[in-house]
């Protein structure tokens, strides 16, 4: 059975015909073509799927695609697209704070969220990442180039 579905994806409007069982990762991946969305686990717990569905960072291996009618989405590519996230990404580069970079686009979508409602703490970024797995670089960089982020963005005119 299918459903159509209309959306917003990456700033624009779309509509497409899913199948009611389809994962929105898979559908973002396999008929969109979107692969920075990655899948990981499947069981929602890793974060490497986390997208932004009407600015909430969202785990699309959880979702169905059919879920997302009406929907604003933002994956990886079109934060980066938008220069949304540029200066993160920056600071991510420059404190090696992504090594196999398998975790990033969904912890990006997690500091982008996080960083939309406040100018977190430390201890709030790891509280705001601890849905987040990342097996190569022990978090600590990833916290402080988020950390550098907000300071840079408050010292902003």
């Amino acid at each position: 059975m299918t459903e159509t579905i209309v959306f917003t994806l990456n700033g624009k409007p779309m509509m497409a015909d899913v199948d009611c069982r389809l994962h929105l990762a898979d559908f973002l991946r396999h008929t969109l073509k979107l692969t920075g969305t990655h899948v990981g686990c499947e069981h929602g717990v890793c974060g490497a799927c986390n997208i932004l569905v009407d600015g909430r960072s969202m785990r699309s291996c959880l979702m169905l695609a059919v879920q997302v009618d009406g929907a604003v989405i933002e994956t990886i590519e079109g934060l980066t697209e938008s220069g949304k996230i540029a200066d993160l990404q920056s600071e991510f580069v420059a404190r090696n704070a992504l090594q196999c970079g398998y975790c990033t686009p969904g912890v990006l979508a997690t500091a982008t969220e996080l960083l939309e409602q406040t100018a977190p703490t430390r201890e709030e970024i790891r509280d705001a990442l601890s849905g987040n797995y990342c097996r190569c670089t022990g978090y600590h960089a990833i916290v402080d180039a988020i950390e550098a982020v907000v300071k840079k963005r408050q010292a902003a005119p």
